[in-house]
């Protein structure tokens, strides 16, 4: 199948046409002469980016389908421009053998996009196995307790990053130093249930301050070794300014760049993450940060869970927000308005995650890569609703916020998303293989 893009405008602001051949892009510029194509579309100068690349999701198979699965989850990736996911280990059981890989992959063939599978680290991991298989990176690897209690202590944390460097495998590190959490917030009033709860008394428990702390340590253990490490959802300006030293590459979430705590009482368990919600002053230099460069990537840590087990109490609700779908849309829309550019946008989310993880195919339109491609109309901006999105979960942290959604996304040149509904059987390959 081909598909010819007519005046096309680029993230960079050229105006071009793109052929796409048997799933990768065969020319940029002006095609005039090359036959004609299946499929033409009349970009009428709407942009035209590389699809997304999410670096950081939780699909919750095996084991808590209730939550999400791969088709689902895949379907809000498609319908968001996303179209490479890599799916983290905390999965009922944990993705830390390679039978549990194998376990994951079989599921992962339902997907409408393309994948990559991290491998965990607990106590009971084979490391053997499990670097047999054909892993995206090793991680998130826990220093604190989240959704999946697989914090690790220093002695195992320091053989997983010597293993992961002699693979030469990337390591990405969930960055908290639980020693650091301000024990006496559980004894404080965290309201009702729901969006009663006051998830701001979550952002006291899981101090800022755990943060950078656990980047220091993460670094150091990385270059003891010459590891490749990646910091997680990096929540404050201190944990960035900590992994930039440090020599790590960074990645910072939609929620902890367009929330904060002013939002955490509203929001209630909704807003119950981890790391938590940061403060206004905090969220605004992050934003600052990755205008200015010194973040890498944005990735959503997309963790969704049911309605059912939000509603319940601040301290028994589960971590985790749904972001897949709207993590493009947002920041487009800051693009729209001129507080990022286009190519901010681009490299955040496609051409820097595809050069941190080695895809060589994925994250730029230009000849040769994949024809992983988002149309969009930047002036076709919408409300973000939890009831037209595609995640199981059914539910949002950005209800009523406002974004650009993409009217067309290819994966590998076949269209997964026509602006309206997700298309065609699942088709998603591992990246790795």
């Amino acid at each position: 199948m081909s598909t010819l893009f007519r005046d096309a405008r680029l993230a960079d602001g050229r105006i071009c046409d793109v052929r796409t051949e048997s799933g990768s892009i065969t020319d940029v510029g002006d095609v005039t002469d090359d036959g004609p194509a299946d499929r033409v579309v009349d970009a009428d100068e709407r942009l035209l980016l590389p699809g997304a690349i999410d670096a950081h999701v939780h699909f919750r198979e095996p084991g808590h389908s209730q939550k999400e699965t791969w088709r689902t989850g895949s379907s809000s990736a498609a319908a968001g421009g996303v179209t490479t996911v890599v799916d983290q280990p905390n999965t009922s059981p944990p993705t830390v053998t390679g039978d549990a890989f194998d376990e994951k992959s079989s599921l992962a063939a339902d997907s409408h996009v393309d994948y990559g599978i991290n491998g965990g680290v607990t106590p009971d991991w084979d490391p053997d196995s499990l670097f047999d298989r054909p892993l995206f990176a090793l991680g998130e690897v826990f220093l604190a307790d989240s959704t999946g209690d697989m914090g690790i202590d220093a002695d195992l944390f320091a053989e997983a990053v010597e293993r992961a460097a002699e693979a030469d495998v990337v390591v990405t590190v969930h960055a908290e130093d639980a020693d650091l959490f301000d024990e006496t917030a559980r004894e404080r009033d965290a309201g009702g249930v729901g969006r009663d709860a006051d998830a701001d008394v979550w952002s006291q428990y899981r101090r800022a301050e755990a943060e950078a702390a656990a980047v220091e340590r993460a670094v150091e253990v990385g270059a003891e070794t010459d590891a490749a490490i990646h910091i997680a959802h990096t929540s404050t300006p201190e944990g960035v300014d900590a992994a930039v030293a440090g020599g790590a590459t960074c990645e910072v979430t939609p929620h902890h760049l367009f929330l904060s705590r002013e939002n955490a009482t509203e929001l209630g368990t909704y807003g119950r993450m981890n790391p938590p919600l940061r403060s206004e002053e905090r969220r605004e230099a992050l934003w600052q940060r990755l205008v200015d460069g010194d973040v890498d990537i944005v990735a959503t840590d997309h963790a969704p869970h049911t309605v059912e087990e939000k509603e319940t109490s601040l301290w028994d609700a589960p971590s985790g927000v749904p972001g897949v779908e709207t993590m493009l849309p947002l920041l487009l829309e800051r693009a729209r308005r001129g507080a990022i550019t286009y190519e901010r946008v681009r490299d955040l989310t496609a051409t820097n995650p595809a050069e941190i993880f080695d895809l060589p195919a994925k994250g730029r339109v230009a000849e040769g890569y994949d024809a992983d491609l988002v149309l969009v109309d930047p002036e076709d901006e919408r409300e973000i609703r939890g009831d037209d999105l595609h995640s199981k979960c059914g539910w949002t942290p950005f209800e009523g916020m406002i974004g650009v959604f993409p009217s067309l996304t290819l994966s590998r040149g076949e269209i997964v998303y026509d602006g309206e509904a997700v298309l065609g059987e699942p088709s998603g390959e591992n990246v790795r293989r």
